[in-house]
């Protein structure tokens, strides 16, 4: 990787985001309105809405990240923007890690204006530190650009691309903790929690909910999910194909 091709496409990537007020609405809003759904939802039981908000915090980003990140890649090959990037010396992991740092400091304010409002307007109450949800929230998000990158080499419709969310996403928010104790699931389903990414971003979310200091399992978990990153970065990158036809 060039550290100034990377920088030329990371303004690039934002420069788009920029252009596209739609998506900076979904970026922005939509985690602030599910957030205050979750509110009204709990508003006589708070203590669930303290465990639900939380974990939500990760898993917002997450799903949002990997539906437009998806989405945001295919038209770059429908387009043919790829295919005229890919003949410059832009190189795969520049353009891959471009569009994780550009989609990271994105959801940075993302994560930012939804803690804001789950903090002081919705009053969630956690033992740990904001700055540390802010963190594993975008992790959490960049691991959905990572793997909405991947995906997106398996779709050649916008439809397609969507179709993945029930597949990639899906299991993993059902199996991450949130509804079940992964302790209390079946074993083969213990199995498989234990292999999904999403499941580690939600056990540090909890670690940050119970305790008021960092502590050794978040910041393992932290680790395994940003190894997941890279991993589905580079293979995104091995299945990056110079043609769009």
């Amino acid at each position: 990787m060039s550290p100034r091709i990377l920088g030329a496409t990371i303004v690039r990537i934002l420069r788009q985001l920029l252009h596209d007020p739609r998506t900076i609405g979904m970026l922005i809003l939509v985690p602030a309105l599910l957030l205050a759904l979750l509110y009204f939802m709990y508003d006589d039981q708070p203590a669930v809405f303290d465990r639900v908000a939380l974990v939500m915090l990760g898993v917002f980003p997450f799903v949002i990240m990997f539906l437009v990140t998806s989405i945001a890649m295919l038209r770059e090959r429908t387009t043919g923007t790829l295919e005229r990037l890919l003949t410059t010396p832009l190189g795969k992991l520049d353009l891959l890690f471009g569009y994780g740092i550009a989609f990271g400091l994105a959801a940075a304010v993302q994560a930012s204006v939804a803690a804001a409002l789950a903090y002081w307007l919705f009053d969630l109450d956690t033992a740990g530190s904001t700055w540390l949800v802010i963190l594993i929230a975008v992790v959490n998000a960049v691991l959905g650009v990572a793997l909405g990158l991947f995906c997106s080499a398996f779709a050649r419709t916008e439809f397609q691309a969507v179709q993945f969310m029930p597949v990639v996403a899906v299991p993993q928010i059902l199996l991450c903790g949130l509804f079940v104790s992964r302790e209390q699931m079946a074993g083969w389903l213990e199995a498989i929690s234990n292999v999904l990414p999403l499941s580690y971003a939600v056990e540090a979310l909890q670690e940050v909910g119970a305790s008021s200091d960092p502590t050794a399992t978040l910041w393992r978990d932290l680790g395994v999910v940003s190894g997941c990153v890279v991993v589905a970065l580079v293979l995104a990158a091995a299945t990056l194909r110079r043609r769009t036809a």
